[in-house]
């Protein structure tokens, strides 16, 4: 570990000492003006410096709460380190929330300081303002207006201050002490506030480094939430390592163009994106059939073989050799050209991802490994690396950090990565961490190699009405197969038998009712007696894999995919199943009555 990262003591100094280490190197890289610009550690620095001390005027000081309302961008990283770096505690909230959601937010936090993205975010702050009292300012990132600070002006009011005043304040800062308030963002129940201190964070730091999570030289793309712990933790780890994030442009529409164009090293990801570029690939190819889809399969054959020559150290025979170039050529960098044909490593994490996906990609030469975590464990307790994985399973500890299986099969989590309790829930908190062993909610198992697998959540069992216990993540991964399929979610508590609602892909099933004629709705497709049948095929075939009890015998297509605005799906697309189970009550109710 010795040489790696910048050794910093908090993440207080963590911007001032990559500045020291890193200079000039690019450190973040974002579009503006349809091109792709790049500022370094030390212009980084000289932004972020008057903003933090630009703070430091409004009377925020150590411990005062800095909420950050935001899409991912750069400016959400410059305010993240200015406020850290002078003691406050930043409250992030996912840009995707309502006014109610962000009100809840802030009032709970104590929110003194609140930095919103524009005139959009800010509008939910006007929302619900009067309800808080604590709430001193509002910042505006971008654009001006009459109720709001603009960062021109608290940059303006720090640049006024001796700069020798940042150094005190950020060297005062120790391990201690509390850098941000994380609100878990709640499947069940309302969110809670996981209170994660700068050594929490800095543990975590040293944990990645010791595994050579981001390599140097890495260029990471980032699209995910920076209000979750995942998107924060490559923030992080990119400044401490000194390598570069590259953010993306705000449309979900341009992830993929982006990737093209950036050609990343690093890609943190949730399995939804993954799971679209597959169906994209896969689905193309069944239609195609004949000879293509036959090129197609026998050339991830090939690649799987290929790969398994790669990771024994052997060298390919020559036939493999030449079929591999074949294969390649025709279809296996087509799919790494998805990602921008550079890509060294993506990983996976949020929530389980079908094993099948993952064997597509690393045929193909893009190798996405699984990590594991929660906010609880100030992001990840697990980790897959290029050097030890294996599919299907969420890699092994990081060092230095203990797992356990309880006796009821709850995994459990020990380390200097733990957080240190939910913000006003005293009672969440005793149950969450009992005698030193955080409590995650995850079922699992170690296999005898020291790989963890993740079998279900506690919260999401369902007992059937025999008494059965059953996880149902792996049959909603396996529905989730096929390519109109957008979300799966079983339900059966207390029931004779399985059930699953399900919806359809808006991209794929546009094709298909352009494919057969139909007319492009949405709502008219899922009563369709084709889709219905096809779907019902699929889920048949599925039900082979599973026991008789594990089996689903009825399935109900909604009218229309899932969503956050809906609050059917959480900011990191984890489906709300209380949620959709209490929308779609007719609809669960109609498959029993049938």
């Amino acid at each position: 570990m010795e040489g790696r990262g910048t050794h910093s003591q908090t993440l207080a100094d963590l911007l001032p000492k990559a500045a020291q280490a890193y200079g000039s190197a690019p450190a973040v890289r974002y579009k503006e003006d349809g091109r792709w610009v790049d500022r370094s550690y030390l212009e980084v620095l000289d932004i972020v410096r008057p903003l933090a001390l630009g703070l430091t005027e409004l009377g925020v000081a150590k411990g005062d709460r800095v909420s950050i309302l935001a899409n991912t961008r750069p400016e959400w990283t410059y305010w993240d380190f200015a406020a850290l770096s002078i003691g406050a505690t930043v409250v992030p909230i996912y840009q995707t929330n309502s006014p109610e959601e962000c009100g809840y937010v802030l009032e709970n936090s104590d929110a003194k300081v609140v930095v919103v993205e524009n005139e959009e975010q800010l509008a939910k702050v006007r929302e619900v303002r009067e309800r808080l009292p604590v709430l001193e300012h509002v910042v505006l990132m971008v654009g001006e207006a009459d109720d709001a600070h603009s960062a021109t002006a608290i940059s303006e009011k720090g640049a006024a201050v001796e700069p020798a005043r940042w150094a005190e304040l950020y060297e005062a800062i120790t391990p201690a002490d509390i850098c941000t308030f994380i609100y878990t963002s709640g499947t069940t129940g309302p969110p809670k506030g996981c209170i994660i201190s700068h050594g929490n964070y800095r543990a975590m730091l040293d944990m990645v480094n010791g595994v050579n999570v981001i390599e140097p030289g890495d260029l990471a793309y980032l699209y995910l939430p920076l209000a979750h712990s995942f998107a924060l933790l490559i923030q992080l780890g990119s400044f401490d390592q000194g390598t570069t994030i590259a953010y993306w442009e705000g449309d979900p529409q341009k992830i993929l163009p982006n990737l093209a164009e950036l050609k990343p090293t690093y890609f943190p990801s949730v399995p939804r994106i993954f799971e679209k570029i597959y169906t994209a690939a896969s689905s193309g190819m069944e239609k195609a059939g004949g000879l293509k889809k036959a090129i197609f399969d026998w050339s991830l054959r090939v690649g799987t073989k290929m790969r398994e020559a790669e990771r024994s150290g052997r060298k390919p025979s020559f036939l493999l050799q030449r079929q591999y170039d074949f294969a390649d050529k025709q279809v296996l960098s087509k799919v790494r050209n998805l990602f921008g044909g550079q890509l060294r490593l993506a990983v996976s994490g949020a929530a389980p991802i079908n094993p099948e996906i993952l064997r597509f990609f690393n045929a193909a030469g893009v190798l996405v490994v699984e990590g594991w975590g929660m906010t609880e464990t100030s992001t990840a307790a697990t980790v897959a690396t290029p050097d030890d994985f294996k599919i299907g399973t969420i890699g092994k500890p990081f060092p230095g950090c203990e797992v356990k299986i309880a006796e009821d099969g709850e995994i459990l989590v020990r380390g200097a990565n733990v957080f240190q309790g939910y913000h006003k829930n005293p009672e969440a908190t005793a149950e969450t961490i009992v005698d030193g062993w955080l409590h995650t909610g995850d079922i699992g198992e170690i296999d005898s190699e020291g790989f963890i697998k993740i079998t279900g959540r506690k919260k999401d069992i369902i007992i059937t009405a025999g008494g059965k216990n059953i996880t149902p993540a792996n049959l909603e991964a396996e529905i989730k197969q096929h390519p109109l399929v957008s979300q799966c979610v079983v339900v059966g508590d207390r029931r004779p038998y399985l059930v699953a609602l399900v919806t359809l892909d808006p991209e794929e099933a546009s094709a298909y009712a352009k494919e057969h004629g139909l007319p492009d709705d949405p709502v008219a497709l899922a009563s369709n007696p084709d889709v219905k049948a096809s779907i019902e095929a699929h889920v048949e075939e599925v039900n082979k894999k599973f026991a008789r009890v594990e089996q689903v015998k009825k399935i109900s297509i909604l009218p229309h995919d899932l969503t956050q605005e809906s609050g059917e799906l959480t900011p990191t697309l984890k489906v709300k199943r209380a949620v959709v189970a209490q929308k779609h009550e007719d609809a669960i109710e109609g498959l029993y009555a049938a």
